[in-house]
């Protein structure tokens, strides 16, 4: 069998015999002709996998051919080889898109090197990477006994995280299978980690309690505010850790990364209470409290999410801080992106601008109920695969664009997180209780295992309001979400394998903290 197809172009191709020689001993096909208008012709009638191509040829140089075989073959690597390092010659060779170079006099091996470098790279990348993981699987499994903190939890889904990262086109389906059932392993350990300590961070009582949603506005955004330079909070809906690790690369011409880390979602990981939680700088139950009359339950008709902008200019005012120049623009649907663009100006005026943008949460409800995208995002590879498409050619990328070239600071963070769901859990609830898959509040909450969910039957202990005087909370962990034990079959079959959040899980609660500067 082949290790692939070369083509190689030299005019003094006869003296390369023993280079040929050596590289059909390792398993190549190797085609030779001595001329650029020959090498045209070759590649056009014939699928190549690699082409290695002379600079200095009499009639057609390399410089020359190079454009010709890319308008026929415009995918396929071509190494270049030239007896000059003039840099002039170098920009032309690389600015027209050439795979290598190789200076003369051409040694075997280095020619070995930039054929596997070319050809054979993502399967030499996937085999080491399935190798490395491996190695690391029980370093790892080990961790997840040893984890006392929220940091220590924060570093063990990084690395599970790049592992995802690292092995989405490997071909091993079983070294995948191994990953995603540490990944599950974690996730019912970090449930645990979550009940023993949640209600002690909320009230404050545990010294090594996490940045949360409503400790994050005083204790991250404002300092970054207070530092001078405008800045822009941009908090996109549902946007996860691995998300933005598949778009974060694309900014790198726009901006330099100050700060990269993970926050704490409050209970429940749901808009309602966590978007809420960061801009009033409170928790739900004190908003209930100091105003009654911004914030709805569960059970109560209209919109949850309609104050968020009072919210904020009262947590401003509070904070010493009502002399900033303000905006607040929330983007609920995708043309609204195009429309704030036309007039930025405010933005770029003010000290402090906040962009609430929730298209990510529009994309997974759109997974959840349209069959086409639930094919397209059929993976947890395919959903981040799908934000990056969609972000590349977003207002969203253009926005980020404008503010670094208006020197403007972004922050980017979001409320939660999801998660793809896929054991169901029976629960019994009045007509009162909330709709929402991953955690039910009402009164006369039953039918469910205390074991396999966190149970608050005291609301005010994790700083919740009551919806009625016997209301309820309970939360599902891991990748399990509430089904009513008399249409459980039909829920099942409509909502397993799709994201959904306000849950306790590493990729809810685990919300992303971005400090970019701009690149001047």
């Amino acid at each position: 069998m082949s290790n692939g197809k070369i083509l190689w172009v030299d005019d003094e191709i006869e003296l390369l015999k023993p280079h040929i020689l050596f590289l059909k001993s390792k398993g190549y096909e190797v085609t030779t002709c001595n001329n650029g208008y020959d090498a045209t012709e070759i590649v056009a009638a014939e699928a190549f996998d690699l082409v290695i191509l002379d600079e200095v040829m009499p009639g057609m140089t390399g410089l020359e051919t190079l454009p010709q075989i890319k308008a026929v073959r415009p995918n396929l690597p071509v190494v270049m080889v030239t007896k000059s390092e003039e840099e002039h010659i170098m920009d032309k060779a690389i600015g027209s898109k050439i795979a290598d170079y190789i200076i003369k006099p051409v040694n075997p091996n280095q020619v070995l090197l930039s054929i596997k470098k070319n050809i054979h790279s993502r399967e030499l990348v996937n085999r080491q990477s399935t190798a490395d993981y491996r190695a690391e699987f029980g370093r790892i499994a080990s961790s997840l006994g040893d984890a006392r903190t929220f940091e220590e939890w924060c570093r063990i889904y990084r690395k599970l995280v790049n592992w995802e990262i690292e092995l989405t086109d490997s071909d091993d389906d079983s070294i995948k299978e191994i990953l995603e059932y540490q990944k599950n392993e974690a996730n019912l350990e970090f449930g645990k980690f979550v009940k023993r300590n949640y209600a002690s961070w909320i009230n404050s009582r545990d010294s090594e309690a996490p940045t949360m949603s409503h400790t994050l506005m005083r204790s991250r955004i404002l300092p970054v505010v207070d530092s001078g330079a405008k800045t822009t909070l941009l908090l996109i809906d549902n946007f996860r850790y691995d998300q933005w690790r598949s778009i974060g690369s694309m900014l790198g011409e726009w901006f330099d990364v100050a700060d990269e880390e993970l926050y704490c979602s409050i209970l429940p990981t749901a808009t309602q209470y966590a978007r809420n939680a960061i801009f009033a700088g409170l928790m739900p139950l004190a908003i209930d409290k100091l105003m009654p009359n911004l914030w709805l339950n569960d059970n109560e008709e209209g919109g949850k999410n309609q104050y968020e902008e009072d919210f904020f200019r009262r947590l401003l005012q509070s904070t010493g801080r009502s002399t900033l120049r303000t905006t607040f623009d929330k983007l609920v649907k995708p043309e609204a992106g195009r429309k704030l663009i036309d007039n930025l100006r405010h933005v770029y005026e003010a000290d402090f601008s906040v962009i609430v943008y929730n298209f990510l949460d529009i994309l997974s409800h759109a997974r959840t109920e349209t069959e086409i995208i639930r094919e397209l995002t059929d993976s947890e590879a395919s959903f981040r695969s799908l934000t990056a498409s969609w972000f590349e050619h977003s207002e969203l990328f253009q926005l980020l664009k404008l503010l670094s070239q208006h020197g403007h600071t972004v922050i980017i963070t979001s409320d939660h997180g999801t998660i793809r769901v896929d054991d169901p859990i029976k629960i019994v609830g009045d007509r009162d209780t909330s709709s929402n898959l991953r955690y039910k509040t009402g009164r006369s909450l039953n039918g469910y295992n205390p074991k396999a969910v966190y149970e608050v039957t005291r609301p005010e202990d994790i700083q919740l309001p009551r919806g009625t005087l016997s209301s309820t909370y309970v939360f599902a962990t891991s990748r399990d979400f509430f089904v009513y034990s008399n249409n459980a079959n039909q829920y099942t079959r409509y909502y397993r394998h799709t994201f959904q959040h306000g849950g306790i899980s590493m990729e809810e609660m685990m919300v992303p903290y971005i400090v970019l500067k701009p690149k001047r």
